[in-house]
């Protein structure tokens, strides 16, 4: 990490709406001393070119065939997952947990294990571009400590949770919470520990309280879990009505949908990101949106684990907050350029169907299909709203995280030749970007990642 830069020129990306691409191109863009835009500057401005002269040599300047967006939001990591990525994806849900995830991340109560994976994971993610990332961590306390102190260390904005998991009857005995007892103090332990340590006084790094999901807990510690978020005011993260499952599991226990056992138990406020949530129904969703809970959308995995197809559209149309996760390792790429991509095919094949015995008129769901520049803002600003944070979005008042693509670089895999539209440039940006693309990545304003573009 070096120091901060204080202005940028060049042409960005946003969509700080689900349904319009803006294009700041030849933009100037300051920076406050606090890591925040300060002010956007369009070509036609009159002060423009007196303000970049005024910053001499520390004016970055974006070369051309370079473009920047801001830095994705990712809301949902299973970070000791990190490991298995790709592997054993042929199993349901309920038998990959018991059979590779949950010794997997039992074994981070070595923390020199969970030392190098957490710090590979860290890098890897802002190298592609992934800025800020809200992260399950492990049953362990000191284990999820340490993957918050890396975050700090290494510059990236995060949300970080002690997993919760203290059912007998669901958890392996070598890797659950004795009884809500330890599981409250010792999500109260990473509370304290991020919001006292000495260089997170900016609180880049925030604590997130974190029952795995209603299958792995008891009704009482998922009760004092509300109760904890609601005293501490701090995020909330679990999965929701994930596969056929999980949401039947939880009927049948509770005799009410996921979403509405969350809510009485607290866990569902303006703070709360849910994962998957493909089986909401129209009344979960309409509670969703009343409480300003957010969906993590995880298209790729929910291929692989959740058998259907979250109805985005819809969600969007229900005025439900939704931003998108890869759900690394259930989703077996960590790049949120997939992340884009696949939400976009997914809300394509919910559309149009998949049985072709069926005649066309009944082979999908109408009225599903989102775009790319929809996909794009939920994985930007979309993020930003559903955490409630100033992020997302290139405009003053913002964070400064940003991420600058080498479309010209021949390791990477766009192609522009001779392309000049830049509706067409992002287009093809994000359709073809990858990690050799990534020339610079900045979170508040200082450089994590340099490429030394311009």
């Amino acid at each position: 990490m070096t120091s901060p830069i204080k202005a940028i020129f060049g042409t960005f990306f946003h969509a700080p709406t689900p349904d319009a691409l803006v294009v700041l191109a030849d933009t100037l863009i300051t920076i406050g001393h606090d890591g925040m835009i300060a002010d956007v500057v369009p070509p036609d401005a009159p002060g423009q070119a007196s303000a970049m002269a005024a910053f001499g040599d520390a004016l970055v300047r974006l070369p051309a065939g370079t473009f920047a967006i801001p830095g994705f939001v990712d809301l949902h990591v299973h970070a000791p997952q990190y490991p298995q990525l790709g592997l054993a994806l042929d199993e349901p849900l309920e038998i990959w947990l018991q059979k590779y995830t949950f010794p997997l991340e039992a074994r981070y109560a070595d923390l020199a294990f969970a030392r190098e994976r957490y710090e590979v994971l860290v890098d890897d993610l802002i190298a592609n571009g992934t800025t800020t990332a809200l992260y399950f961590a492990t049953q362990d306390r000191e284990a999820t400590k340490l993957l918050a102190d890396i975050c700090i260390d290494k510059g990236q904005r995060a949300l970080v949770g002690k997993v919760v998991m203290d059912d007998p009857a669901a958890c392996p005995d070598y890797y659950r919470d004795a009884g809500p007892d330890q599981a409250i103090a010792d999500t109260r332990a990473v509370i304290d520990h991020l919001r006292n340590h000495p260089d997170n006084a900016s609180a880049r790094v925030l604590p997130v309280v974190t029952p795995r999901f209603i299958p792995s807990c008891t009704d009482e510690t998922l009760g004092r879990l509300g109760a904890l978020a609601s005293e501490c005011g701090c995020h909330i993260q679990t999965h929701c009505s994930e596969s056929d499952w999980a949401h039947g599991h939880v009927l049948t226990r509770l005799g009410v949908t996921d979403a509405e056992a969350l809510d009485g138990f607290g866990l569902l406020t303006r703070h709360a990101v849910l994962a998957h949530s493909n089986f909401l129904t129209d009344t979960d969703m309409d509670r969703l949106a009343a409480r300003g809970s957010a969906v993590a959308h995880c298209a790729l995995s929910n291929v692989y684990f959740a058998n259907s197809v979250f109805p985005l559209r819809h969600a969007l149309e229900k005025h439900v907050h939704v931003g998108l996760g890869t759900d690394i390792s259930g989703g077996p790429a960590s790049s949120m350029f997939e992340a884009c991509r696949t939400t976009v095919q997914s809300s394509r094949i919910l559309q149009d169907g998949v049985d072709p015995a069926l005649p066309a008129s009944e082979r999908g769901r109408a009225n599903s299909r989102v775009d790319l520049v929809t996909a794009f803002h939920l994985a930007t600003a979309g993020g930003g709203v559903a955490l409630d944070l100033p992020i997302g979005i290139l405009a003053p008042g913002y964070k400064f995280d940003l991420v600058a693509i080498d479309t010209t670089v021949r390791d990477g895999s766009i192609r522009l030749f001779d392309l000049s539209d830049p509706k067409a440039i992002f287009e093809k940006t994000i359709y073809g970007a990858a990690r050799a693309n990534i020339a610079a990545v900045w979170i508040d304003g200082a450089t994590i990642i340099s490429g030394k573009p311009g």
